[in-house]
């Protein structure tokens, strides 16, 4: 009895908690994540060396960014860039990729060479395949955006297949209205739900005057993967270390499980001096408030 006791009431505690805060079991709080673009200089002349530097700092994981063009992941093959992260302590869950519409010798992106992109990330073990941008020569009118669901569709097939999910990173050019209506919303509508999710850029659709949370209420679990990027308080509104800006993070989190968010990368496109010392700081903010 006392056993059957004990199992109740450790199980209504686990409920209690999780209607107190549902967002404790949404994603595994040992990876704290970092996009390598923020330290993309340094990643460009000595990846190894960045990369120990990014683990010593503390952060988990990582989001890849090169592989488009190159068709390697910071100038080395899947089994060795892998050994590299394994050796500092890093997984990738996640990479970048291009559209590739606006240059069709451009291999390795989602339109030219696919396949083996999606072999080589499943060689290193990644989850998470990202159409990261569209160029202005991509973006076009809502029936292009059409086009693109389409595009993103068929490489979620393909993604699929090999046990890995593509989605898609949005800007803030996905909120510029056409007839009423976003084209983030139309690639949110005609894309397969499973096929294709999202990577929500919390600074891009803070900067877009758009709500994160609205987002995830109206599509709950199409949100694996976040940006946690924050906004400064001047009138620019420019990128900043996380928790020096204006966005509320520790709102946005609580929304963590209903979005379906499983991994999150700090990411900041410009740093006012080393990117070292602001990931310092954003990751030391994130560990005292957000894990």
């Amino acid at each position: 009895m006392s056993t059957r006791r004990s199992f109740l009431k450790t199980s209504a505690m686990l409920s209690a908690g999780l209607l107190v805060a549902p967002h404790l079991f949404a994603y595994d709080k040992k990876y704290i994540g970092l996009q390598l673009y923020t330290v993309r200089d340094a990643m460009g002349a000595d990846p190894v060396a960045a990369l120990a530097k990014v683990a010593q700092i503390g952060y988990t994981s990582v989001e890849g960014a090169t592989y488009t063009g190159s068709e390697k992941f910071y100038g080395m093959d899947a089994p060795k860039f892998a050994q590299v992260l394994k050796d500092n302590g890093l997984v990738i869950p996640s990479c970048h990729y291009r559209l590739g519409e606006d240059d069709a010798s451009m291999k390795g992106t989602i339109l030219n060479d696919w396949q083996k992109a999606v072999d080589d990330a499943a060689a290193l073990g990644v989850k998470y395949m990202v159409c990261a941008w569209l160029s202005p020569s991509e973006r076009g009118t809502l029936e292009h955006y059409k086009k693109i669901g389409g595009n993103l569709n068929t490489a979620g097939e393909i993604c699929k297949k090999a046990g890995i999910q593509l989605c898609y990173h949005n800007h803030d050019f996905e909120f510029i209205q056409e007839n009423g209506k976003y084209p983030y919303e139309t690639l949110l509508s005609v894309t397969d739900k499973d096929l294709v999710k999202m990577e929500m850029d919390l600074y891009w659709v803070t900067k877009a005057n758009q709500d994160p949370i609205a987002l995830i209420n109206e599509h709950p679990g199409r949100f694996p993967l976040w940006h946690v990027k924050d906004m400064d308080k001047t009138e620019k509104r420019m990128f900043t270390e996380v928790g020096n800006g204006v966005i509320d993070f520790k709102k946005i989190f609580t929304h963590a499980k209903k979005a379906g968010m499983k991994y999150f990368f700090v990411e900041q496109d410009v740093c006012p001096g080393s990117p070292y010392d602001s990931i310092t700081q954003s990751i030391t903010y994130i560990k005292k408030n957000l894990v």
